[in-house]
């Protein structure tokens, strides 16, 4: 079952960072704000989400420990629950994972715009520039994987550094402006403030994301039993507490209820402390910046299609290769038509989101429950080496956490809601119509 071990701490604890660490902090902390009734719900959320990372990212390893096989969720779906259901999950989180392309990608042409006078610009013309920057990126894929990982490096530092600068805003000045006049305009009682809970921790999910690829190296680190858990809890503290700086920088020198009617909050931050000629610049590389999380979707969701393919689920189409670059052409192309349908559909970021983790807790709660499932049929892999989390009711307070988010998504946005819940039953629906009978997958 295991592969041959490879990687050690340091190199763990930079992968999760490297997968956690994400575009969203440039936009989400205004929109977790303006769900937020007050200053402490904000914060909340964040200390919550990055909770709900590790517990998350403890959980996936060890489904990845116990079940390493290439083909990822599907093939995990598939034995611990049924191909239906593994067809139906992995299309509603490779539609979830498109729309969060679309989203990353309008946060992008957000802050390119702001180079330029704003009143050029409408929804139209930002959800143009963003579908510009997927197809940019689809020609990148379609050369093959040395190309677009190549592209990958530079980005990742790119965004790094983006954060970094952003949280170094906290130490570069004394002109806070924390507006102690802000005074919450309604009553804040028990339920209002857990309400308000709910609706901020819809974007800092999305900010939190990534952790769920931890299924893809369970069985490839150094004493896993042992590293695993540091890793990833020091690998998301580290991105936790950026998060936290970042969104401190924004709260002493913006002001809690600026925050909320900013879209565009980092240029905001970079513009007050540094000027305009700099936040300009930053808004360039920002931009830049973005396309590190479309160029990583671009190059990890085809290869989903591709193992649903092989199956026999999808068509056989879909699991076919280009003979030269092995790039999965056919699967390639149709996620990154997805992606630009879900962008002009959609036109704005706060729709994408919230259509986007609705669909995500679906696929959230049903891949980490099925961690009880492979406990129960792979006793025989205890105490072999391989990860096995020591706090299982971790696993259960992720599952609560999901179904938190998702029925604020439902209270929030009932159409989106109810679209959602129509995908995952359509495509189940699908399998049963149109898909080659199939038996669960053993190991």
């Amino acid at each position: 079952m295991q592969s041959k071990q490879q990687l050690n701490l340091f190199s763990l604890v930079m992968i999760v960072v490297g997968l956690v660490i994400g575009m969203g902090i440039f936009r989400t902390a205004a929109t977790s704000a303006k769900g937020a009734i007050e200053p402490s719900v904000y914060f909340t959320a964040w200390i919550i989400g990055g909770f709900i990372a590790i517990c998350g990212a403890l959980t996936f390893a060890e489904i990845g420990s116990r079940m390493p096989v290439i083909g990822g969720y599907y093939k995990v779906f598939s034995y611990a629950y049924h191909p239906s259901v593994a067809f139906g999950v992995n299309c509603i989180i490779i539609i979830s994972n498109a729309a969060g392309v679309a989203g990353v990608a309008i946060i992008g042409s957000g802050y390119i715009t702001k180079i330029f006078p704003q009143h050029l610009w409408t929804d139209i013309d930002k959800a143009i520039i963003s579908s510009l920057a997927i197809i940019t990126f689809y020609c990148i894929n379609l050369m093959g994987l040395k190309t677009s990982s190549l592209a990958q490096n530079i980005l990742m530092l790119i965004k790094i550094a983006m954060v970094m600068m952003l949280a170094g805003c906290l130490f570069s000045t004394s002109n806070y402006e924390v507006q102690t006049h802000n005074t919450v305009t309604q009553p804040v009682n028990t339920l209002n403030w857990i309400q308000s809970l709910g609706v901020s921790l819809i974007a800092v999910t999305f900010t939190c994301s990534g952790y769920e690829h931890t299924i893809n190296f369970g069985g490839e680190i150094k004493k896993a039993a042992k590293n695993i858990p540091r890793g990833i809890f020091i690998g998301i503290s580290i991105v936790i507490t950026l998060y936290l700086l970042v969104s401190l920088s924004y709260y002493l020198i913006i002001g809690f209820e600026n925050i909320k009617t900013e879209n565009e909050i980092a240029y905001v931050l970079i513009n007050k402390v540094f000027g305009q000629t700099i936040a300009k610049v930053f808004s360039f590389f920002l931009f830049v910046g973005v396309l590190a999380y479309v160029n990583t979707l671009l190059m990890s969701n085809p290869r989903i299609m591709f193992a649903m393919g092989q199956d026999g689920s999808l068509p056989k189409i879909f699991a076919k290769q280009h003979h030269k670059t092995q790039v999965q052409t056919i699967a390639l192309t149709v996620f990154a038509a997805i992606c630009i349908i879900i962008l002009f559909y959609a036109q704005t970021f706060d729709k994408i989101l919230n259509f986007s983790i609705f669909l995500d807790c679906f696929g959230m709660v049903a891949s980490s429950a099925s961690v009880f499932i492979l406990r129960k049929r792979t006793r025989h892999l205890n105490n072999t080496g391989i990860y096995q989390m020591k706090y299982k009711i971790l696993t259960v307070l992720f599952i609560i956490a999901y179904l938190f988010v998702g029925i604020s998504i439902t209270i929030q946005t009932p159409d989106l809601a109810l679209i959602g819940l129509c995908v995952l039953i359509g495509f189940i629906i699908i399998y049963f119509l149109f898909s080659e009978k199939k038996k669960s997958i053993k190991l």
